[in-house]
């Protein structure tokens, strides 16, 4: 059986949790790395948000881009719940990928 593919939602952040970007990737551990060597120019890079605080998956695609859409209109109190909701210490999850 073919296992389709996974898109994941993530959620990055800088060292002092200050600023927040919301993305949808189909390779999250290679995009993860890409923002934090920088090799993306833009948002991430100029706030050096190079930490991974929260990820979900889902294999369609169409809803992971409504997913982060939704995020992404969101308040900032409410997304900082959505990442305490799996990480109250607001970890960097990039070294369990």
């Amino acid at each position: 059986m073919h296992r389709g593919h996974i898109y994941s939602v993530h959620i990055m952040t800088n060292l002092l949790d200050t600023v927040l970007y919301t993305g949808v990737t189909g390779h999250l551990a290679e995009r993860v790395q890409q923002h934090k060597e920088k090799q993306v120019s833009g948002f991430t890079a100029r706030y050096n948000l190079n930490k991974l605080v929260y990820h979900e998956e889902t294999s369609d695609i169409g809803a992971a881009i409504s997913r982060e859409k939704q995020i992404k209109g969101w308040t900032r109190v409410k997304k900082n719940k959505l990442i305490e909701s799996v990480n109250p210490e607001w970890k960097d999850l990039s070294f369990e990928l």
